[in-house]
């Protein structure tokens, strides 16, 4: 039997692994449960030799984003292939917006996988200058950035692009994801989002709203809004880019 922290199981830790035992306790566990001893239990480790891979707790909520970002970046990688025989078909005027619909879905697709972990993405890079964020999502930015140059847009209109792009898109997942409702295992909607707490007279319109709530599909709203904010934007320049595959 190999004993806690010994060589053996030192050996196999590495950043990667600490990392993703980390998301699989908030997972779990939520976000104010990650602590460096609770990780070393999972781990099976003493405390001290995450330190070898992370500097501390706050580096470890860093290690959170980093590996958000990457497995976003991962799944999109996993995708491309799928899409490259299909790039040549379409017009200058859509493989952006379609580039851009796909990493919307990536990244919803790894938001609804990781929702304790979503508040943190959203305000931790934000704590720090943009040379100093995690690799993964400089590399993501850097691609959707090339995705617009690419398209023909210039520098200023590819920034505007970019924080439409990434507003609309964390501004709707937090709205989906970090809604509390009055009572979860209440099957009626009304009762469950406490909206019966408001005056029908009053509020006649939030009232009447209940019916759409129960059918509202996230995904399908946030892409329809995505297309609708994506068709403001100005066309690009080019004919064509990509040649047809993806990056």
């Amino acid at each position: 039997m190999v004993e806690r922290d010994s060589p053996e199981k030192r050996g196999r830790l590495s950043r990667p692994l600490v990392l993703a035992a980390a998301v699989a306790l908030v997972d779990r566990d939520g976000l104010a449960a990650l602590t460096m001893r609770r990780l070393a239990a999972d781990l099976g480790v003493e405390p001290m030799a995450i330190y070898r891979y992370t500097a501390g707790k706050e580096a470890l909520i860093d290690g959170l984003v980093e590996a958000f970002f990457a497995e976003v970046n991962d799944r999109l990688r996993t995708s491309a292939k799928e899409i490259r025989s299909d790039r040549g078909a379409e017009s200058a005027s859509l493989v952006w917006r379609t580039e851009l619909r796909r990493i919307s879905r990536a990244f919803a697709f790894v938001v609804h996988a990781h929702p304790e972990i979503l508040p943190v993405v959203v305000t931790r890079p934000l704590s720090v200058p943009v040379a100093r964020r995690p690799a993964p999502l400089l590399q993501l930015t850097e691609h959707i950035l090339a995705v617009l140059g690419r398209a023909g847009f210039d520098d200023a209109t590819s920034l505007t692009i970019y924080r439409a792009f990434v507003a609309w898109n964390l501004g709707c997942l937090l709205v989906d994801k970090r809604q509390v409702v009055d009572n979860p295992e209440e099957p009626d909607l009304l009762l469950r989002l406490g909206l019966h707490r408001l005056p029908a007279a009053e509020y006649p319109r939030l009232r009447a709203l209940v019916p759409r709530l129960a059918e509202y599909d996230d995904e399908q709203e946030r892409i329809a809004g995505l297309d609708s904010l994506l068709s403001g934007m100005p066309e690009p320049p080019l004919d064509s880019f990509y040649d047809g595959s993806a990056r």
